[in-house]
Formats: structure tokens, sequence, C-alpha cells
């Protein structure tokens, strides 16, 4: 297969280069490197590579489903992935995008998960919500009850962290660029897809599309516009790519007999409240008996307390009980309560 690939772009000072916000807003992705700290990173890869099976392994044939079965979920037990997660250069990066500041945002997904690449013999085991060759998609009705506002009023910021490198591995991401706005590749509403509407949700390309021209014929012809247009990313340890949840794009096969890494986080303005959280929120995680959330509350910075909706200085949450009763929480854990005193 020849790929049309996409090269990633330096950070500059752990900051976005304008360029790269420009073609986020316009385009609707932007691929990046060396935006989080090199050694945070490995340590992530060796805390992923001893969480998961080594390719070709028994217990990796039986993994299929996206997610991590909660061991990589935020808040997790894996300390690297939630420096990760709420890392500072990642926020500001997150609100470069969005036009916002860094309290002003919400986790609403993270996640990381591995992706094998199986025999060209196993193809044929393949069902329609396999995840090996994707159909061409837009992510938006797995987050959203709504649906994506006006291109020019983003409201989220989903991105994959690579653990791997692609010349290695394979699978790249496939992304379709938006080329102004009156891209036919990008009509409004964004619904022509399956699992969106009445159109019922197959994962695997080849099913999908066969699906697609029986329900919707006159389309048939465009959904295939979208896969001559997709540029697909060169991805080494530590490349960002940062799209939409209203952008084409997909996940391609992997290389046979070989394991990708990635980690998914979505961040959402605080006020698109229909833009759920996709796993299980992190307020199941406040009764585990070594205290690790309420330990990570505690060493949090106050944009970061802010993005999982923990109550900002000057909220109208805080008055003299509040500022007892959540010191009495977790001010054995060090929590600093003076930054709210202000009410």
């Amino acid at each position: 297969m020849q790929y049309n690939w996409i090269d990633s772009s330096n950070c500059s000072q752990h900051q976005l280069a304008s360029k790269q916000i420009e073609q986020w807003r316009q385009q609707g992705f932007c691929f990046v490197s060396n935006l989080l700290p090199s050694d945070l990173v490995q340590e992530l890869i060796q805390a992923a590579e001893q969480n998961f099976p080594e390719p070709g392994s028994d217990a990796a044939a039986d993994i299929s489903d996206f997610g991590s079965a909660g061991k990589f979920t935020f808040p997790s037990r894996k300390v690297s992935f939630n420096k990760m997660t709420l890392h500072p250069a990642l926020l500001s990066a997150i609100a470069q995008l969005l036009n916002t500041k860094e309290n002003e945002l919400r986790l609403s997904q993270a996640d990381l998960w591995a992706k094998y690449g199986r025999a060209h013999s196993d193809e044929t085991k393949a069902g329609i919500q396999d995840n090996a060759d994707q159909r061409i998609h837009v992510d938006y009705p797995n987050h959203t009850i709504a649906h994506p506002a006006p291109w020019d009023r983003p409201e989220a910021v989903e991105m994959i962290l690579y653990l791997d490198d692609v010349s290695k591995v394979g699978g790249p991401t496939a992304v379709v660029p938006r080329e102004g706005a009156d891209d036919p590749r990008y009509p409004w509403p964004i619904v022509d897809s399956p699992g969106i509407g009445d159109l019922r949700y197959i994962n695997d390309r080849s099913n999908a599309e066969e699906y697609f021209s029986q329900q919707r014929p006159a389309l048939t012809d465009w959904r295939q516009s979208l896969y001559a247009a997709e540029r697909h990313v060169r991805f080494k340890p530590g490349d960002i790519l940062f799209y939409r949840h209203d952008v084409w794009h997909r996940g391609t096969p992997m290389k046979t007999g070989k394991r990708r890494l990635v980690t998914n986080i979505t961040y959402r303005k605080a006020e698109a409240e229909w833009i759920s959280t996709l796993h299980t929120g992190w307020a199941w995680s406040a009764y585990s008996d070594d205290k690790f959330l309420e330990k990570l509350i505690a060493s949090s910075s106050l944009d970061q307390r802010a993005v999982l909706g923990f109550p900002q200085p000057g909220s109208n949450y805080w008055c003299p009980e509040t500022l007892a009763a959540v010191d009495a929480r977790y001010g054995m854990f060090g929590f600093d309560i003076r930054p709210y005193l202000q009410v």
C-alpha cells in the first residue's frame, strides 16, 4: 500500500506553533513532536510494555477490544500515565487549540490500549466490528449526545499519543484534511457514516462500505472519495496527533505479528456539558484502600484539579463550611486549602 505520509512538526518550547494551531482549526488536525518530556514518554512506554502481552503470544490473541480493562484508564495506578494525562504542556497545547484557558478545560477521556497485527490467514475471521482495517468515520457519536458545533466553534480536542515507530509496527492513523468551508468531503450535517442516525454501527471497512452502498447507494462514490483523500501519520514514540470529533479518520492494518501502543485523550470546553466522559469516571476510585485518587488530587495544581471538575478559587461553591470540609477530607494528604480562601 502506498501511503500519503504526514511527518510530525516540532513544538517550540513545549508550545504549539501558530501554523500547527492554524492547521488544526482549518484542516481538523495537527501532528506534532517533542511536546511531552522524553523521559516521561519512555517511562510510560516501559509501563505499557509490562502490562500488554507480547505480540504472537496466546494472551495477545485474546485482546481485540479497545481499552486497557481499567489499568491505564485515568486515574491509573501507573503514575506515568496520570502525569502524562495532566501534563501542563499538554493542557497548554489544548487550550491553545481551543482558544481558551487551561482551567476552562475538562477531561473526558484518557485510556491506553494495544492493537495487534495478525497474519493474513486470520483476515477471514474478521467480523463486522473488527478493528484491524476501520471504515472511515468521525468520533463524535460516542463522545457527545448532540452533534459538533459549526466548524469555527470547536468544543473539544481529541489526541493520540503514539508509543511506537510506524516503520516497525505499521498501523498509521489516516486523516482526511478539510480543505475550506466548501470542501465536498465535509458537508453539513456530518451524518453519512455507519453508526450515525439510523445507520448500523459497523467498524470493519469492507463490511461497512458494502452496507453503506446498500443503504445510501447515491453516496457510495462520495464515501470512496474520503479514502482517496486520506493522509497517514508517520509516527515515532512521543508524537501526538491532535484532531477533532468531526474530522474523517480511521485506523489502518498493523504489520503482521506486531503490537502498537497508543494513548487516547480528549479534553472539552467546560461549557460543553453534552460531551460525555467516555470511560468510568474517576469518582469510583475514591474508595480504594491506597487512596491514590485523594493523593493525586492533593498533589495536583489548580489547573489540573480544574480539568477534573474540582471547584476553582472564586467558585460559589466555596464558603467557610466547604473550606473546612474539603480540608478535612484532603488535608492529611498534603492538600493546600489556601488558594481557595478568597471567597
